[in-house]
């Protein structure tokens, strides 16, 4: 029987709503951390959890979700992802103390597995040379947060207190939850099998470990023992996780699709891109929320520098497809180095250029405008690279990646200002060096990107894949909604 298929504009549309909550969710919480220190008698260094504990989260469950998502259907996985977003915003708002809105947030992250089931759901849906552009769409949304949530976050904790924060994160996502049921349409690509829970364990602890390791090394130092004893021990447990991976029957994550060449070099420029993306939409805001009389600052509320970074963010609407575009006709790879070149450009002339309102405008503009076509070339890459029954547990694994990679850039960036602090302020030099870092960073993106391998065609290949007896529609599916 064939399949009567929504059209795929209204997928899209639909699946924008949950993602961008998501990508909101990520900076709205920032312009609160001074009052919920003040209401909640809690300290700074809990607060920075409430970030931590987030991009923690979405790191452990997001290739668990993925899996999940190939195994049994991306809808319903979805479906659950995004109500759990709602469900950990729920708690969030209506916690007495810091400890019980870090749960929340912990449930939250939980939702960072909603991309690589969204991209596998617009595989599925969209003719094979729309798919870039639609991927792109959405990945566009991950970069928007960092103006579009400092400014809206500032103004709802101003008017409305910092719980309002929550209950429109709570209100969006139940909105998404029913839409997503009622008009997304289920994939009928299967990859049967049984869920890998000791690997997904295993993931857990490296994750964990080792990116908690990297946020306390603010605190400790990075060269204090505790510190480096956790890096290393994640790794080595992450190192643990890939071989036991590659002799699983049915591990979380096919290492032999990640050792792809095109695979494996995009999730390393994935790493830098995320590390370089991060470490700005941290800086920006400290620069110009910091007093004139340091010399450099701006004085500026949350509210000022939200506007001043929102064109750029908004700019990652317009040229994510534009990437997705220009990806399939030239090649995501063109895209990924462009994107990566870009950025670092623009990392670098704030490093240099940071004295004026027009000079943080005009530069996070370009910072963001290359994060916009590096973010839609990752997934696109990983996507033509990988079968169609292995969509989820890709880019659920090229996800991690980016969280890693910004984890890693926050806290990196963050030490590099601390560093410089005298007199109970960080420095114009420690800003600029922190700036040049992720500058370098995302330069070595660029070089990574013009080393993935050049695909035969840069269309996604779906006919070749069909036929295979482990990707036939399920018939429970034969009844789906128009």
């Amino acid at each position: 029987m064939t399949l009567s298929r929504p059209h795929p504009q209204r997928t899209l549309l639909v699946l924008t709503l949950p993602t961008l909550a998501y990508s909101l969710a990520q900076t709205m919480l920032v312009p609160a951390f001074t009052d919920i220190v003040k209401e909640l008698h809690s300290s700074a260094s809990s607060v920075t959890w409430l970030l931590t504990s987030y991009l923690l989260a979405a790191a452990v469950f997001t290739p668990l979700v993925g899996r999940l998502g190939d195994m049994v259907g991306k809808r319903r996985m979805l479906v659950l992802s995004v109500a759990a977003f709602a469900v950990g915003n729920v708690i969030s708002a209506l916690a007495g103390d810091i400890s019980w809105i870090i749960v929340g947030r912990v449930v939250q992250g939980i939702a960072g597995g909603m991309f690589p089931l969204v991209f596998g759901i617009l595989r599925d849906e969209f003719p094979p040379e729309k798919v870039g552009s639609a991927i792109g769409f959405v990945s566009s949304t991950l970069g928007i947060g960092g103006g579009v949530g400092l400014l809206l976050g500032g103004a709802m904790v101003d008017a409305l207190g910092y719980a309002s924060i929550f209950w429109l994160g709570a209100i969006a996502s139940a909105i998404s939850v029913v839409s997503i049921q009622l008009l997304v349409p289920e994939s009928p690509i299967r990859q049967p099998g049984r869920l890998d829970l000791p690997g997904a364990l295993l993931l857990s602890v490296a994750l964990v470990v080792s990116l908690v390791g990297v946020s306390q090394g603010r605190t400790w130092g990075f060269s204090d023992p505790r510190t480096l004893a956790m890096i290393v021990g994640g790794l080595l447990v992450l190192a643990f996780w890939f071989w036991v991976q590659s002799r699983t029957i049915e591990p979380l994550v096919d290492v032999t699709t990640l050792r792809r060449p095109t695979v494996l070099v995009t999730n390393l420029a994935t790493l830098l891109v995320g590390f370089g993306m991060f470490g700005a939409y941290v800086l920006v805001p400290q620069l110009v929320e910091a007093p004139r009389s340091t010399g450099y600052g701006f004085g500026a509320t949350a509210t000022h520098a939200g506007l001043l970074m929102l064109p750029g963010s908004l700019a990652m609407l317009l040229f994510g497809p534009v990437s997705g575009t220009l990806g399939t006709r030239y090649g995501h790879r063109i895209s990924l180095a462009f994107g990566a070149l870009m950025t670092a450009v623009g990392l670098a002339l704030l490093a240099a250029f940071h004295g004026s309102d027009a000079a943080i405008l005009g530069w996070f503009f370009l910072v963001s405008t290359g994060i916009a076509f590096a973010f839609s070339a990752m997934p696109n890459l990983i996507v033509t690279a990988v079968p169609m029954h292995q969509t989820g547990q890709a880019t659920g694994f090229n996800a991690v990646v980016r969280s890693v990679g910004s984890s890693v850039g926050t806290q990196v960036t963050a030490v590099v200002v601390a560093s410089s602090i005298t007199a109970g302020f960080a420095t114009n030099s420690g800003y600029a060096t922190a700036f040049a870092i992720c500058a370098v960073v995302s330069g070595l993106a660029a070089v990574l990107a013009f080393l993935v391998p050049v695909s035969k065609s840069p269309h996604i290949r779906v006919g070749e894949e069909m036929g295979a007896a482990s990707l036939l529609p399920d018939p429970a599916l034969s009844g789906d909604r128009a």
